[in-house]
C-alpha cells in the first residue's frame, strides 16, 4: 500500500498536478477488513483527492486517503511474493520460556509451527491452495494484521527499533491462533483450500518477520 501510495504521489509530480518531494514511503494505517487510511496527503500539504483517484480510494476524516483492498488480494500479494514486508530491521529477540501463550514469543513461534503443520497436511491429503470464499470475521481480522506487517517493518527499520514490528507479529500470532482453531483449515470433515492458502501466507509473513529480527524460524516445537 505504500509503495502504491507513493507511486501516486510520483505520477501527479510528473503530470505537473503537484510540486512536492516525492517521500520515499508512506504512512499507512490498517482500520481492520482489509481498510488503510493514510496521512500522506496531510504531510506533503496536498489535495488528498489527487492520490485517492490514482489509487483507487476516497477520502476520509480530515484528509486521509482510504483504500479498501480485497481479503484474496492481500493473500495473492503475499503468496506472490516471497519477501512480503522484508526490511532492514535491528536484531532483538523474545524469551524462549516459558512455552506458553502468555509468552508472546512463543506465541508467534507457535504460530509459525501451526501454519508450517497446515501446509504438511495439505500435502499428504493433496489438498492445492485455493480463493478463500466468505471470510469469517476472524479470518477478516487475520487478513488486516498481514497487510499491516510491511508498514511496521518499516517503521522498525526507520527508528532503528524492531518493537514496532514485533508487536505486530505478536498481534499477527493471536489472530491466526483464533483462526486455526476456530476455522481449520483441514479437520474432521472439513478441508478448505482458501484457508490452506491463508495458513501459507501466515507462514510467509511470520517467517519472515523471525528472520528480520534474527531468528530461524522453526516448522516444530
Amino acid at each position: 500500500m505504500s509503495d502504491a501510495l507513493v507511486r501516486a504521489v510520483r505520477d501527479a509530480v510528473a503530470q505537473g498536478e503537484i510540486d512536492v518531494v516525492v517521500p520515499d514511503e508512506a504512512l499507512v494505517f490498517s482500520r481492520g477488513n482489509g481498510v488503510f487510511e493514510s496521512p500522506v496527503a496531510l504531510r506533503l500539504g496536498i489535495d488528498p483527492r489527487v492520490v485517492a483517484e490514482r489509487v483507487g480510494g476516497t477520502v476520509s476524516g480530515p484528509g486521509f486517503v482510504r483504500v479498501v483492498v480485497s481479503v484474496q488480494s492481500v493473500v495473492d500479494a503475499i503468496l506472490g511474493d516471497p519477501e512480503y514486508g522484508v526490511a532492514k530491521v535491528p536484531e532483538q529477540q523474545w524469551d524462549e520460556w516459558p512455552r506458553t501463550f502468555q509468552n508472546p514469543g512463543f506465541s508467534v513461534r507457535y504460530a509459525y509451527a501451526r501454519a508450517s503443520w497446515v501446509g504438511r497436511w495439505a500435502e499428504e491429503l493433496q489438498i492445492d491452495r485455493g480463493p478463500l470464499d466468505e471470510a469469517r470475521p476472524e479470518e477478516l481480522e487475520l487478513v488486516g494484521v498481514l497487510a499491516d506487517v510491511p508498514g511496521r517493518a518499516r517503521q522498525a527499520e526507520r527508528e532503528r527499533d524492531a518493537r514496532p514490528l514485533m508487536f505486530c507479529l505478536e498481534r499477527l500470532a493471536g489472530a491466526y491462533h483464533d483462526v486455526h482453531e476456530r476455522c481449520p483449515a483441514i479437520g474432521p470433515g472439513t478441508a478448505r483450500a482458501g484457508r490452506v492458502a491463508l495458513a501459507e501466507a501466515v507462514r510467509v509473513v511470520l517467517g519472515n518477520g523471525l528472520n528480520m529480527i534474527g531468528e530461524t524460524p522453526r516448522e516444530r516445537i
